[in-house]
């Protein structure tokens, strides 16, 4: 494939952070009629641009409220940009903040299908892969089991088997190694490591510096919104872990 899996062209996204500063209950009884709103930008994506390569491991790296979930979110369009394009060749999965969207109230095997399906998958290939999915997340036991009395380890483990087993041409991944025991995250590493000898995509969101040089092919590190540097693991991690001790040197 001569196409980019992933093309991001000079995405910027703004928010609004509210501030309402009410020293008396008169204040806030009267604060529904007041036009005036005080709010500052939040200038969470600054004129960002990269593309990732089929058969690629991109890695974006930064400190917290650097972006990068901003960025995955409208990547899986969750979010909308305020200027730029992104460009998504094939299916993609985004496995955010350890779930697919689960619902709390559901169990492991009807989250599977509901998430699979608002994804944009065919119920009855799911239904081929749901045995599958479950043995995979090594949940047997736990398959009619409400999501809600899962822990964070069981959420990530059924978040994670569920995306890959339904085959998605992109993966974005945000710390999916930071919850599970190492039997686990050995098994998402081989896992993701078939993906990518496969000639699927992989966008690779972590704080972990040593995973990151030893995963991923390209890493971008984003810096209050705007692209620090894009290049090779060692290199990248380098330049961002230096930027964060100028940073400390000035505190």
């Amino acid at each position: 494939m001569d196409q980019d899996a992933i093309t991001v062209q000079n995405v910027s996204k703004q928010f609004r952070l509210y501030h309402e500063k009410r020293d008396s209950i008169f204040e806030a009884a009267t604060s529904f009629f007041q036009k005036k709103q005080h709010y500052e930008i939040l200038h969470a994506l600054d004129d960002v641009s990269f593309n990732v390569k089929h058969g690629e491991i991109f890695g974006i790296i930064g400190s917290n409220g650097a972006g990068k979930t901003t960025l995955l979110r409208i990547i899986s369009k969750i979010y909308g940009p305020d200027s730029g394009s992104v460009n998504v060749q094939g299916t993609i999965i985004p496995v955010l903040a350890l779930g697919l969207g689960f619902h709390p109230e559901l169990t492991a095997v009807t989250n599977i299908y509901q998430s699979s399906v608002i994804l944009g998958f065919n119920k009855n290939e799911i239904s081929k892969r749901v045995d599958d999915i479950i043995k995979f997340a090594e949940l047997e036991k736990f398959a009619d089991t409400k999501v809600k009395n899962f822990s964070a380890g069981m959420q990530m483990r059924l978040a994670f088997s569920t995306s890959v087993l339904v085959d998605p041409d992109i993966l974005l991944l945000d710390e999916v190694f930071a919850v599970g025991d190492v039997s686990f995250q050995k098994k998402c590493y081989d896992t993701i490591m078939d993906f990518k000898k496969r000639g699927k995509a992989i966008i690779y969101v972590s704080h972990d510096m040593t995973a990151v040089k030893s995963f991923c092919d390209t890493v971008m590190y984003l810096d209050k919104g705007k692209v620090g540097m894009i290049g090779k693991p060692k290199e990248t991690v380098n330049a961002y872990i230096e930027s964060l001790n100028k940073q400390d040197q000035k505190h």
